[in-house]
């Protein structure tokens, strides 16, 4: 008997509860765990944040934005490749999201878009 590697963990914030139901959904399709949050400020209260994984966060949040969550992450060491899912970034969306090496999934989100993101984010670095 094999033991199969656990499931990565990804924290999925979405204030929406249908679309955070079917992101959801659609993850865990693909084989990730996935924990979900209403709201920034849920997530960067959370003390035992895991250091695997990936987070996916809407921009558009009641309270903190997205990027703010994972700047405030960031200050905390917590350094989790992250998307940030959002409808016709600005630029200076993009500029805040470069600096907080945090990628952007535009909505909608058309075939695989997310899923394919998360991958790319989750695949293991080519040894060099």
């Amino acid at each position: 008997m094999t033991d199969t590697p656990a499931p990565a963990p990804l924290l999925l914030v979405d204030d929406d509860p249908a679309i955070r139901t079917s992101l959801k959904f659609a993850l865990e399709i693909e084989g990730y765990a996935v924990e979900t949050y209403a709201d920034a400020e849920s997530l960067a209260a959370r003390e035992d944040i895991p250091d695997k994984g990936c987070l996916v966060v809407d921009y558009q949040l009641p309270g903190m934005d997205g990027l703010a969550l994972v700047e405030t992450l960031r200050r905390r060491a917590i350094s989790l490749p992250a998307l940030l899912i959002t409808t016709q970034p600005t630029p200076r969306m993009r500029l805040r999201a470069q600096k907080a090496g945090v990628d952007i999934v535009e909505k909608p989100l058309l075939s695989n878009s997310l899923g394919d993101a998360v991958a790319r984010l989750l695949a293991p670095s080519p040894a060099v």
